[in-house]
């Protein structure tokens, strides 16, 4: 309900535009006559000083109504211009007829009114080219509403979009953790039976998190982090004795600052991906911080790049990151990766304006 008299709005004051103008206009040789000394009775006005105002009224919303969205919006230029020449005529020739019957007819009462000035064309000419500034005037405001209405639908067409394509890769994300997460724990199987189920107890608690959360635009802060620090804990169930992993977490526990899910998920993933050598000893350090209306997550790791022949994960997670943050987060993210100069080490550091 509330959404409809919103919207009812815009037509309201465009009315009362119209109804304002339009009074002016016809007010306006009233006015003046009354502002000259002369003295006009209502009479006299709508038999003389009415027609001209009442002819700029017609040609305004025959054109507004009927000839611009009919024949100009349609792309009948020809017909518009020619319907136009002849309405602005039969207007012009017909309004100084009828003033010519009124004043025979109908005579001034006010004697100091004299019939005497320039020739009556000039008057013609004068009207003519007032009809057609009319009509121009109908033409651009009959654009600026339409223009309007196309923006608006280009607007919303576009939010739609974005929220399709946000949504899409929303589900994308579900499978791609939830292959990377088993994969863990297919790993595990193989030489620790009680972390695999440890770790499938975590899955469950991450999964929660995942079917449910992740439905929604925007999620807390302090959800986020918590579901960020059960996937942590999952990912050292299975790491060797020579990798270490430091976390770091200057969040409030019951921060209701918003941000959208599993937006770091993928980072964290990437650490876990390239940072852990099965020989050599490895680091990963995670902090995430929340200061002065920005969130930022730095995450530092030992750099150990899959080779060709490694196939696992299809790489489709930091690319996902970089959509939504485009779409999420248009120019209020910065996002920095870098290898340090030795070739040993990796840092990504994501800063989102929330």
């Amino acid at each position: 309900m509330m959404k409809n008299v919103s919207n009812s709005r815009p037509h309201i004051v465009e009315v009362l535009i119209h109804v304002i103008g339009w009074g002016i206009v016809l007010a306006f040789p009233f006015v003046m006559m009354s502002r000259s000394g002369f003295t006009i009775t209502w009479q006299d006005y709508l038999h003389h000083g009415s027609i001209i105002p009442l002819s700029f009224l017609v040609i305004f919303y025959v054109n507004y109504f009927i000839l611009i969205p009919r024949y100009l919006f349609e792309g009948h230029t020809k017909q518009y211009l020619a319907l136009n020449v002849i309405l602005i005529l039969a207007l012009a020739f017909g309004s100084h007829f009828w003033q010519e019957y009124a004043n025979m007819t109908y005579p001034r009462k006010d004697t100091r009114i004299k019939p005497m000035g320039p020739p009556k064309w000039i008057f013609l000419l004068r009207d003519i080219f007032s009809m057609v500034l009319t009509v121009g005037l109908s033409a651009a405001i009959r654009f600026s509403g339409r223009w309007k209405q196309i923006e608006s639908a280009r607007r919303e067409a576009e939010k739609d979009r974005a929220e399709a394509e946000l949504k899409n890769l929303r589900n994308q994300l579900n499978p791609h953790f939830l292959l990377n997460t088993l994969n863990n724990i297919y790993a595990l199987i193989a030489f620790d039976t009680d972390k695999a189920q440890a770790a499938v107890q975590e899955l469950s608690r991450l999964l929660r998190h995942v079917l449910y959360e992740n439905q929604q635009n925007f999620v807390t802060l302090g959800k986020e982090m918590d579901f960020i620090r059960n996937y942590i804990e999952l990912m050292r169930i299975r790491l060797s004795a020579n990798v270490t992993v430091e976390t770091r977490f200057d969040v409030r526990t019951d921060s209701r600052t918003e941000i959208a899910p599993l937006i770091f998920i993928s980072l964290i993933e990437n650490a876990f991906k390239h940072g852990i050598s099965p020989t050599e000893p490895s680091y990963i350090y995670i902090h995430f911080s929340e200061t002065d209306g920005k969130v930022s997550c730095d995450i530092r790791n030992s750099y150990h790049p899959k080779t060709e022949a490694d196939k696992s994960g299809s790489g489709i997670g930091l690319e996902q990151v970089r959509k939504r943050l485009e779409l999420t987060y248009p120019g209020h993210y910065e996002w920095k990766r870098e290898v340090r100069d030795d070739g040993k080490e990796y840092r990504s550091l994501l800063v989102i304006d929330v």
